[in-house]
């Protein structure tokens, strides 16, 4: 598979993946747990898209939600 479908693929995902974990959060519905692992799944995602296209920036800003992730998920286990 060739670097351009796989950073698609990973964008897709990461992408629908976040949106699900705000909706998860915002909604107050006691799945704060999922949300978090949601993030965490997704900020992997788009940390592996950004190691591939090389954008260090960008994968700084996902190793921070990703902490922000296991802090969520410690905090609300």
């Amino acid at each position: 598979m060739d670097n351009r479908k796989l950073t698609s693929i990973f964008e897709i995902l990461g992408s629908v993946l976040a949106m699900i974990y705000a909706l998860l959060i915002a909604s107050n519905t006691g799945n704060e747990n999922l949300g978090f692992a949601l993030l965490f799944i997704s900020a992997s995602l788009f940390s592996a898209w950004a190691v591939i296209d090389h954008r260090w920036t960008f994968l700084l800003l996902q190793v921070f939600y990703a902490a922000s992730a296991i802090i969520g998920l410690i905090r609300w286990a």
